[in-house]
């Protein structure tokens, strides 16, 4: 099994994602199924801290884990800052292997991003191997849209590359630099089910630009039933999935060891 990775949350997409993602209203969802769950809980692709700060703030014992770095240095940053301290794992999914295991694990926003079909199904047979017997996995999922570029781009409606996105996102960060941001997308894999988007970060200081990194990502697009099949498979039993939770389309499947 290949062990690549191809995602794009290294240097000032991480930089981004540290300055500008907070918050949301998943939060307290998140939080409030590792209390009903129970601990130790385990963040898995955890990036700058969205959940995982908010988790460690209430008193909850989690630890976090992620495939970048930078994601995870952002992170490590900002919880020390707090003087909140938690165990930090380098590791993509499908190469997880750490030293406790747990009540609750949670997956948000990362299932399906950057690997394949192989490495996202050996992600969730690792993630069951750290749960502790009768354990819970708490993960969204944003099931393929007929309205989304993937469909779009099939269909033939949709030149790749396609356009940069139009109007970028341009923010000030906290040195008072100011950040772009700007997504494509760049291939559409049929038989893979697979799209690869790009993305562009730009710094600006004083208004002048000083620095550009693009990245590419490859993102896996899963029926809820070929997800529920592929927890099945790997051996989580009681699998159950929820939606109209949040306005974004999203759903939220539970599934014990």
């Amino acid at each position: 099994m290949s062990d690549s990775v191809q995602t794009w949350h290294y240097g000032l997409v991480a930089r981004w994602w540290a300055e500008f993602k907070e918050g949301g209203d998943d939060v307290g969802f998140f939080l409030d199924a590792i209390k009903r769950c129970g601990q130790p809980g385990l963040d898995a692709g955890c990036g700058t801290g969205r959940l995982l700060a908010p988790f460690l703030r209430a008193g909850l014992d989690v630890d976090g884990s992620d495939v970048s770095s930078d994601m995870l240095d952002r992170c490590a940053a900002k919880i020390a800052a707090e003087g909140l301290t938690t165990n930090l794992y380098p590791r993509a999914m499908h190469q997880l292997d750490l030293p406790r295991r747990y009540r609750t694990v949670v997956i948000c926003g990362s299932f399906g991003l950057g690997g394949t079909r192989i490495t996202d199904l050996e992600g969730l047979r690792r993630i069951r191997s750290h749960l502790e017997p009768g354990g819970s996995l708490i993960m969204d999922h944003y099931p393929p849209r007929r309205d989304s570029d993937y469909a779009e781009a099939r269909a033939g409606f949709l030149d790749l590359p396609s356009d940069w996105s139009d109007p970028a996102d341009r923010r000030r960060a906290s040195d008072g630099t100011e950040l772009e941001l700007r997504t494509r997308l760049v291939a559409v894999d049929e038989g893979n089910r697979t799209i690869t988007r790009e993305i562009s970060v730009r710094e600006y200081d004083h208004g002048s630009q000083v620095r550009e990194e693009r990245y590419s990502i490859v993102i896996s697009g899963y029926r809820e039933v070929d997800v529920d099949l592929m927890l099945r498979g790997v051996g989580f039993s009681d699998v159950r999935v929820s939606d109209g939770l949040f306005e974004d389309g999203r759903v939220i499947f539970e599934a014990h060891a």
